[in-house]
């Protein structure tokens, strides 16, 4: 984030930046989010990786393994670009496939020892990109920003479910249950 566009000012002392914009939580985040994407996609492509092979072989080591479309759930990557991340994981050994014995027609993507020692690297990697991106804040401050931002997403999240669920039973949002 360039300084002088975050506290409002141009680089000639001059007002750059609206107070009233400043003020918006939802601008504010979708500026980070842009600076936080940038600087993430260019970390993980300077060791050969995108953000989607982090989070599928993260999946993979805290779930176990999983069909394509359990892993698209759980990582939140669309089911269609699904196929395409698997395939550049298992080119490099990261991941395996195997027929699902329960099902024959689809596979069980299961995270390799490679996939493993790749996953340990890119927590490294990460860990050292956020240090840069949440540098401006302490430790705790850290934390609470992660606690604030995981309640916002979960209460949206929910909220969303939820509507879905209401679309999908014929009733109206907070409509009374008997």
């Amino acid at each position: 984030m360039i300084r002088a566009e975050g506290a409002g000012m141009s680089g000639d002392g001059a007002p750059r930046t609206p107070d009233r914009l400043r003020r918006r939580a939802s601008r504010l985040l979708s500026q980070l989010t842009a600076r936080s994407d940038r600087l993430i996609n260019e970390g993980l492509a300077r060791v050969d990786a995108r953000k989607w092979h982090y989070a599928v072989l993260a999946s993979l080591q805290e779930y176990g393994p999983g069909s394509q479309a359990e892993l698209s759930r759980r990582s939140g990557i669309y089911r269609s670009d699904m196929v395409g991340v698997l395939n550049e994981l298992a080119e490099r050994d990261l991941v395996e496939r195997a027929p699902d014995p329960d099902d024959r027609r689809r596979n069980t993507i299961t995270i390799s020892a490679r996939g493993r020692r790749r996953l340990h690297r890119l927590d490294q990697v990460l860990d050292g990109l956020h240090d840069e991106l949440l540098a401006p804040l302490s430790p705790a401050e850290r934390d609470q920003l992660v606690c604030l931002l995981t309640r916002l997403l979960d209460h949206h999240t929910d909220q969303h479910t939820d509507h879905r669920t209401d679309q999908h039973t014929r009733r109206a949002p907070h409509a009374p249950t008997s």
